[in-house]
């Protein structure tokens, strides 16, 4: 079973790391392998909460595109460099291909060998052959009468007493006593003639390497040639390939411009894994995900069409996601993602062990500001008392030790801190970026006002028509704002405000959801 991806937005905070964790847990526990995924970095508050209840930080996922290895290619469909023409020809019929790849014993792609290939070089090459005994005796149903050796190399020789040589590999169908005595690498025997006493003798005595077969000495010539290792074939020694991990729509261009039917895939080290029959590329399984604390395409994963989107669970205004299927979509109107992951536990009747409930518990204490956002629910309250008793901490204390961990600005740079939280919106066509951080050091973020103003000026002309970032100290129970040019406007109306400069306080102002997003939404759908 292929496992289900759970992420949540690009730039990951407490509540989208904590609920992806807590979700993939409880899946896990109820038979559904699922992998719990960031798509950007972790920040301050996030690393101190996974180091405080000692939770790995899960890895990092870049998309979720289709890849050559959701496609459904024929896997170790391959032949190896000694296997006979004729095993070639039927493991190529068996799967329905026109041209197969050659591998080494270490299964590294060394060539590439069509029904073209094999049938030139049968019209040419009758008179050699290069094989072993085990593909002789298959081929041509032969029995063992005596062999020194186990793989052949000579001209082939039929009924020619004269002209035999010790090189020689030859088939006869009469004559056996003069034959025996000449000195030939393999002596084949058609029409499974009887040897006597003294020919079989006289075989083990000069260790004559000999097989008898029940084919006609002319149905054993067209037979024989197919006993030659594959590798005798002047094969394509560098054939278009494809690697495992290659995107399918770069595969499709490249399968426009290069027009095969088949396609090695192979992987690191040239190591070949199978093949993709032109006729089976829309043979495929999407990507499974669910997305916790967003329903936005702007904020989440590369790739996201491409993907089959199961569940979503989040507790933020509607956003542009669509499926083409009816699925799970788990949004209320409460503090945090995690206070609806927590109510699945409950509703499963499943107790989270200690650390994932102490990250539901860091989650919503984040989101809610340590309960006090506008945004905070009496089901978050009582979220957060149950989850602390289950994690065994006070939740007071240690929420302010994580949001003193958060608000601490030590030894990040400006890109750092702006994009610590910053999420995209589009309004009319156009982009607006928020970022929004929990800090109690503004005065040391003031000192570099005029950089920070920069900074946003340099981001609304390159990607976003407006740039704000807001500073929440919980302590002052307010936010402060720095802006792009061109957003004072949009800041005054929004917030009710007669005048604003860089590095407004607004009083009050401490949730993104409640306050800050739809003060700015309902000015900009004007």
């Amino acid at each position: 079973m292929r496992p289900v991806y759970i992420f949540g937005h690009k730039s990951p905070d407490t509540d989208s790391v904590a609920s992806a964790i807590a979700l993939a847990y409880l899946r896990n526990k109820l038979g559904s392998k699922s992998i719990a995924k960031v798509i950007g970095p972790l920040n301050r508050e996030t690393r101190f909460v996974l180091d405080y209840f000692k939770v790995p930080a899960p890895s990092y996922l870049n998309d979720v595109k289709m890849q050559i290895c959701d496609v459904e290619y024929l896997k170790n469909s391959f032949v190896s460099r000694t296997d006979s023409i004729q095993m070639v020809y039927n493991r190529m019929k068996e799967l329905g291909l026109t041209a197969i790849p050659i591998v080494n014993d270490s299964k590294v792609l060394t060539g590439y060998v069509s029904l073209e290939n094999i049938m030139d070089f049968l019209i040419k090459s009758k008179s050699k052959l290069k094989t072993n005994l085990k593909h002789l005796v298959s081929v041509l149903e032969a029995t063992i009468i005596n062999n020194s050796a186990s793989n052949f190399e000579g001209n082939l020789v039929y009924n020619q007493e004269s002209s035999v040589n010790e090189n020689d590999i030859v088939v006869i169908n009469n004559n056996v006593d003069k034959f025996l005595n000449k000195n030939m690498k393999l002596l084949i025997i058609a029409d499974n003639k009887p040897l006597n006493n003294k020919q079989k003798k006289l075989i083990v005595q000069k260790n004559i390497n000999v097989i008898v077969s029940p084919y006609d000495i002319l149905k054993i010539s067209k037979k024989i040639i197919l006993t030659n290792f594959i590798n005798n074939i002047k094969l394509t020694p560098n054939p278009k390939t494809v690697n495992i991990n290659s995107y399918y729509t770069d595969f499709l261009l490249l399968s426009k411009k290069a027009n095969y039917n088949n396609y090695p895939i192979i992987k690191d080290n040239n190591v070949c894994l199978g093949v993709l029959k032109l006729s089976d590329i829309r043979n495929y399984e999407k990507k499974k995900v669910i997305l916790v604390d967003h329903n936005n395409y702007e904020q989440s994963i590369d790739g996201l069409e491409e993907a089959e989107i199961l569940e979503i669970f989040d507790h933020h205004n509607l956003g542009n996601i669509g499926t083409t299927m009816p699925i799970y979509f788990n949004c209320r109107p409460v503090g945090s993602t995690a206070t609806i992951i927590y109510d699945s536990y409950k509703k499963e009747r499943i107790v989270p062990p200690s650390q994932i409930a102490g990250l539901m518990l860091s989650a919503i204490l984040s989101d809610t500001l340590l309960l006090s956002s506008p945004t905070t629910t009496d089901v978050d309250i009582k979220a957060v008392k149950e989850l602390a008793k289950i994690a065994g901490v006070d939740y007071k204390q240690y929420g302010m030790k994580m949001l003193r961990a958060a608000s601490s600005i030590k030894g990040l740079s400006m890109s750092e801190l702006i994009n610590q939280d910053f999420k995209t919106y589009t309004v009319s066509n156009n982009v607006y970026g928020i970022s929004v951080i929990t800090s109690m050091d503004f005065d040391v973020i003031s000192q570099d006002m005029d950089k920070y103003i920069e900074r946003l000026n340099e981001m609304s002309k390159k990607d976003f028509k407006g740039v704000l970032l807001f500073i929440t100290d919980v302590l002052m129970q307010g936010s402060y704002v720095i802006y792009n040019k061109g957003s004072e406007e949009l800041l005054k109306t929004a917030f009710n405000l007669k005048s604003i400069k860089e590095g407004q306080f607004l009083e009050g102002v401490i949730s993104r959801k409640k306050q800050i997003l739809p003060a700015l939404l309902k000015e900009l759908e004007k």
